[in-house]
């Protein structure tokens, strides 16, 4: 039995997190797991902890929480094994409030069915991207997408509500966006060296397939097949983005003549007219940016599954 380390986020989920320890410890013992439970104390801890965790002492890192708990875990790793270190496989919990980055890592929705397949350890390999630009000249890896655009903003507006929760706080953010804040920047588009200048209301960047735990961006995106799966709204006028936000949630897009489906390993975007707001996993990656690139890193972890595809 492997013993797994679990960090856990208590602010996730509108600070709820902390309340759903006493039922991960009792269905961890259920599963007979030898485990070790660390809270995260501040923004960044997260990547602290899973990157001086030694993987001859725990070969599983669980990040609990939500998006940016496992984005920061993801990180964490990879600065672990860029330096020279092997590094425990990843799991996740989902007690956030999209749990995007989860479900793009193909899990289920149930904590005690996620606690089923931790327990078994069963182990296959993820592809990992990374960004630079904005906020991290340097660079940030993410797991599951960058928005680019219209969903960034989204995010932003959601994270405003502070007394609703779920998947509907990107919808009433969807809905502030597309009348407060519509404009779609003119940008330069090189894709494996495939050049497109156009306006983009929306370019998303997916190795998972879903944002706001509602919006399908890349409803037949793969995790493990070395490519970006891009989705790239043109520039609708609003009744349009209205009738398209509604195919999104369906992951049926593809249908309107406003967008196009790419596949892609290396991304480059420029802002030639206005600017880029980013988003990385839902961590803000720049407001108003002018550059950004970034890479598919093909199977460059090994995540805690249970052999589904997502």
């Amino acid at each position: 039995m492997s013993k797994i380390k679990i960090i856990l986020n208590p602010t996730a989920g509108m600070n709820s997190a902390s309340s759903k320890i006493p039922l991960i410890e009792e269905l961890f013992k259920k599963h007979g797991a030898e485990y070790h439970i660390e809270i995260t104390q501040r923004v960044g801890h997260a990547a602290e902890i899973a990157e001086r965790t030694e993987s001859s002492e725990f070969s599983i890192i669980v990040a609990a929480g939500g998006d940016g708990t496992c984005n920061e875990v993801l990180n964490g790793l990879l600065a672990a094994q860029n330096a020279g270190r092997s590094i425990p496989a990843m799991g996740a919990l989902p007690i956030g409030r999209g749990n995007d980055f989860h479900y793009g890592m193909g899990l289920p929705h149930g904590l005690e069915d996620n606690v089923e397949i931790i327990a078994r350890g069963e182990r296959q390999f993820m592809d990992v991207g990374r960004i630079a630009g904005g906020l991290y000249p340097q660079g940030r890896y993410f797991g599951n997408g960058v928005g680019v655009g219209f969903s960034t903003i989204v995010g932003f507006e959601a994270a405003k509500l502070k007394f609703i929760h779920g998947f509907i706080t990107y919808v009433v953010g969807a809905v502030k966006t597309l009348f407060l804040y519509y404009r779609a920047p003119f940008l330069k588009m090189e894709l494996d060296g495939t050049i497109l200048n156009q306006k983009s209301i929306e370019t998303s960047v997916m190795i998972g397939r879903r944002f706001g735990g509602a919006f399908f961006m890349a409803p037949s995106a793969v995790n493990d097949d070395g490519l970006f799966e891009l989705c790239i709204a043109d520039n609708p006028p609003r009744l349009e983005m209205l009738k398209l936000m509604a195919k999104y949630m369906k992951g049926t897009q593809h249908e309107s003549p406003y967008v196009t489906i790419r596949r892609a390993r290396t991304v480059t975007l420029t802002a030639i007219e206005g600017t880029l707001a980013v988003h990385a996993d839902g961590e803000t990656i720049c407001e108003k940016g002018d550059f950004i690139t970034m890479e598919c890193l093909p199977r460059q972890i090994q995540i805690i599954g249970d052999g589904r595809k997502p």
